[in-house]
């Protein structure tokens, strides 16, 4: 057997003895989906860090860092201008009123804040958090093929069934409490792993001094803050579009989930800091890692080709075979799956949450017990995992030539648009209401995929707004037209009373 078979085997036994232990406190709805609300801020805060991060930090900012090279720092402040704003800005508040509320998931809280006379607004919040988590489920699957495929060699549809059947199983048993628990385990794994690999880097390079003149050498437009062609309206846009990646903590179901578990505010007040230094040392390190790897790649010639391929997501699996020995290497596997299996279980259990407490019980069963429900919601979870399986499977036939950076990120722009806006105006505007809340939701929907798939070829503008990405003028948009939409509606209301 071998050393990296071995490593792995011990990691999976890790995550299925969480979820075998967590499985004991799982007594009802809230303990299967919020543990309780009952986690501490150590927990949260890697567990909110791990599950922002996904595969993308690993595989996709490590590319885009050995592609565009120092430019990928701005998506490093924008992750920061992010978290800090979710942590010290709106996670106190949103915890006091879902306590308020007694809520167990999203809808739950809106519909208690905004107070509907329909369940439209449940309904279409369940169904348009179900759509895009499936999709951006389906992209950490297909990420975890990737990984096994990269590391170890395997058969990539091998190693999508083996990491899919052991998240899968450790939700099943143990819910919530396994997955903040697991994410906890995972999210050391990963600081650790980032960090490790520029130092090791570095010193592993026989005169690190040099680095700096070969990727000059290689391109000088590797070290041009503003990226290739320097300070350009073109690249402003793009620069907004990287450093608004970070709009997505502002309020994201998969996140905010978290503030909802922890104990009480004090634990917030401790965690905030805890999630910004896990956020400044991973992300900067995966853009060290990108720029280390194409230096030394380039100088090495025979790889080059190999990096910059398919977005350059080879560079760290390809520089941890480079620099490490052979145990360590092994590691790295667990660290890379780690990465992708606390986002995949965190988004299945968000999901899950919004059909079986916000359909099944709310809408058509109201009289139906919490304690009655925590059966329903395992196997509504397993359903909602094969549905993201089947999609990667799909995607990955007929589109070989994706990447994880940006597949990603339109399951999260396509998230992040629906309820950021919702999430923002409901906890600071006094004024909001059901209809701008509809309106926010709908139009944030709408938008991604019209700014994803027709916002490139849009006239004079299409160049901009490709730069700029899907997510901030979808954002925007369900921004202002929730505050227009309350203003109208109402006025309407009291010009009627």
């Amino acid at each position: 057997m071998s050393l990296n078979v071995i490593v792995l085997l011990f990691y999976f036994g890790i995550l299925l003895a969480i979820g075998v232990f967590a499985s004991r406190k799982v007594k009802g709805l809230a303990d299967f989906y919020v543990g309780g609300k009952d986690l501490g801020y150590w927990v949260v805060a890697f567990s909110t860090r791990a599950t922002g991060e996904s595969a993308w930090l690993l595989l996709g900012l490590t590319g885009m860092g050995a592609l565009i090279g120092v430019s990928a720092f701005w998506v490093v402040a924008g992750e920061l201008l992010g978290v800090a704003t979710a942590w010290f800005v709106m996670a106190k508040p949103f915890k006091e009123q879902t306590d308020k509320y007694n809520s167990i998931t999203i809808p739950d809280y809106l519909v208690s804040r905004l107070q509907p006379k329909t369940n439209l607004l449940r309904i279409v919040a369940a169904s348009t958090l179900a759509i895009f988590v499936t999709i951006y489920v389906s992209a950490q699957i297909d990420a975890t093929g990737s990984a096994f495929e990269t590391f170890l060699g395997w058969n990539y549809y091998h190693g999508i069934l083996l990491g899919f059947g052991a998240v899968v199983f450790y939700i099943f048993i143990g819910g919530f409490v396994a997955v903040a628990w697991s994410d906890l385990f995972q999210g050391l794994l990963m600081l650790f792993g980032l960090v490790a690999l520029p130092i090791i880097t570095w010193y592993s390079i026989e005169n690190s001094s040099e680095i700096i003149d070969g990727l000059m050498d290689i391109s000088p437009d590797l070290l041009n803050i503003w990226g290739s062609g320097g300070f350009t309206l073109l690249n402003i846009f793009g620069i907004l579009g990287l450093m608004l990646i970070g709009i997505g903590f502002l309020g994201s179901p998969q996140l905010f989930v978290r503030f909802i578990a922890v104990r009480n505010v004090e634990e917030i007040e401790k965690g905030k800091w805890v999630a910004l230094v896990f956020t400044l040392l991973t992300d900067s390190s995966a853009v060290l890692i990108g720029l280390f790897g194409r230096y030394m790649f380039t100088e090495a010639g025979d790889v080059a080709d190999q990096i910059l391929g398919n977005g350059a997501q080879n560079v760290l699996p390809m520089l941890v075979e480079y620099v490490m020995p052979a145990f360590i290497a092994a590691i790295y596997v667990a660290v890379v799956l780690s990465a992708i299996m606390s986002t995949i279980d965190s988004l299945l259990v968000v999901a899950s949450s919004a059909i079986t407490r916000d359909f099944y019980q709310q809408i058509f069963n109201p009289d139906l017990k919490d304690e009655d429900l925590a059966g329903i919601s395992r196997f509504v979870t397993l359903a909602l995992a094969i549905v993201s399986l089947i999609i990667a499977l799909v995607v990955s036939y007929y589109s070989p030539t994706r990447t994880i950076f940006w597949f990603v990120i339109f399951g999260w722009s396509g998230i992040a648009a629906t309820f950021c806006p919702v999430i923002i105006l409901s906890l600071f505007w006094k004024k909001y209401n059901i209809s701008g809340a509809l309106a926010s939701m709908i139009s944030g929907f709408l938008c991604v995929p019209i700014f994803k798939f027709l916002g490139p070829d849009f006239p004079v503008v299409g160049p901009y707004l490709n730069q700029l990405n899907e997510l901030p003028p979808s954002f925007t948009i369900a921004i202002l037209v929730g505050i227009f939409v309350s203003l109208v509606t109402r006025s309407k209301s009291s010009g009627n009373g």
